[in-house]
């Protein structure tokens, strides 16, 4: 082994251990939202889309959203690193499309208090402040 395959899978293992701390961290993040605002709101976060019966979000919903969406954007980051030299930009800009339409999806789609709605607006943001300039510093393509 030479010494510059061993900085390159030391790069690699870090850079996996600063994206899925960023993981747990965009989880947790969107988890404090809700315990701070659910109580503000004086009831339970309630959403009902067109058609179907009224769904409490509760914390493991929000446990469930935030991964499922910070591990989606792993993925796509680390499929844009594989096949492009800009994927950082790539990816920052596909980032902050998707946080945008997060803000105007629920207006037009579901029904929900408007505190309910800023709690879910806010805990998109809180997602997005975590997981975007991390994978951002840690892709392979930033720093070329």
């Amino acid at each position: 082994m030479t010494i510059q395959s061993d900085v390159r899978e030391f790069s690699g293992g870090t850079r996996r251990r600063n994206r899925a701390l960023a993981v747990v961290g965009a989880v947790v993040a969107a988890v404090l939202v809700w315990v701070v605002g659910e109580p503000l709101l004086g009831h339970d976060m309630v959403i009902k889309a067109e058609g179907q019966e009224p769904q409490d979000l509760g914390a493991s919903a929000m446990v469930m959203f935030s991964l499922f969406f910070s591990l989606l954007g792993w993925a796509l980051l680390a499929l844009l690193e594989r096949v492009t030299p800009r994927a950082a930009l790539i990816w920052t800009v596909v980032a902050l499309v998707v946080l945008a339409v997060s803000f105007f999806f629920p207006l037009f789609t579901i029904e929900a208090s408007s505190g309910t709605k800023v709690v879910l607006a806010l805990a998109h943001v809180a997602v997005a402040a975590v997981l975007i300039p991390v994978f951002r510093a840690t892709s392979t393509n930033a720093r070329k």
